[in-house]
């Protein structure tokens, strides 16, 4: 059974990171004094659960727990720097930092430091996410004591209802879209004009037009979905923001 360490500091540690090509230690004290920082820990960059739903999800509603008072988000996996930048340039991770407990001690001191090695992973986190209010941990979601990897309750949502169960998401926009076609151009500036982030999906490079036609109806680009719901293309989209 995991400890939970709420009312308590978290470790003082010192985090071996690579910046700019370069060494740069990175201390507990820089990363969580005076700030109000959520924090999530996973067994390891490039697994399944990790790379497809729980770090894409914390840095998809990065904008909305700063808007409820979070002033930075943090990930921390036992994997070693280069894993680690690798990884956050994979998923393209801009609004959280990525940060390397490639020794397992900031782990090891949460008492969430756990072994994998029937897995070939050797010591990893046990996965869980806190909030942390200058160095003191305010709350922690620790997932069950159960085999395999459970993923039930440190996920982004589950932290983002504790701070504020009214934050209002922001919608979730996905544009098929084709290199150099000016109506592609007009969306994203369309969305861009309103502040909303989107997926992009190339023709040609990430989906073929029989794959686009399966998806949408549609043939042609762009073609914008909000919120699960196809909006169509530049003129529909058009259209949809003139009405709301």
């Amino acid at each position: 059974m995991f400890s939970n360490r709420q009312g308590q500091k978290i470790p003082k540690v010192t985090f071996r990171t690579r910046q700019d090509n370069q060494w740069v230690n990175v201390t507990t004290d820089e990363l969580f004094a005076g700030k109000t920082v959520a924090v999530f820990s996973l067994p390891g960059a490039f697994t399944p659960t990790c790379s497809s739903t729980h770090l894409p999800g914390y840095n998809e509603l990065a904008k909305v727990f700063k808007e409820n008072g979070v002033d930075d988000i943090v990930c921390i996996s036992v994997n070693d720097a280069f894993v680690m930048n690798e990884w956050a340039k994979d998923q393209e991770s801009e609004n959280v930092k990525l940060i390397p407990d490639g020794n397992g001690e900031f782990t090891e001191g949460m008492g969430m430091l756990v072994d994998k090695s029937d897995l070939g992973f050797g010591k990893r986190s046990w996965r869980y996410s806190m909030l942390v209010k200058d160095g003191i941990v305010d709350k922690m979601f620790i997932e069950p004591d159960e085999p395999g990897d459970p993923f039930k309750v440190s996920d982004a949502e589950t932290m983002l209802r504790y701070i504020n169960p009214e934050a209002v998401k922001p919608e979730v926009v996905s544009l098929f879209a084709k290199v150099g076609c000016p109506f592609c151009a007009r969306a994203k500036g369309m969305l861009k004009e309103h502040g909303i982030n989107y997926e992009e999906i190339t023709l040609g490079k990430d989906i073929t037009t029989r794959s686009l036609r399966a998806v949408t109806g549609a043939t042609t680009v762009p073609q914008v979905f909000i919120d699960g719901k196809l909006i169509g293309g530049s003129e529909a989209l058009e259209a949809y923001f003139a009405a709301r």
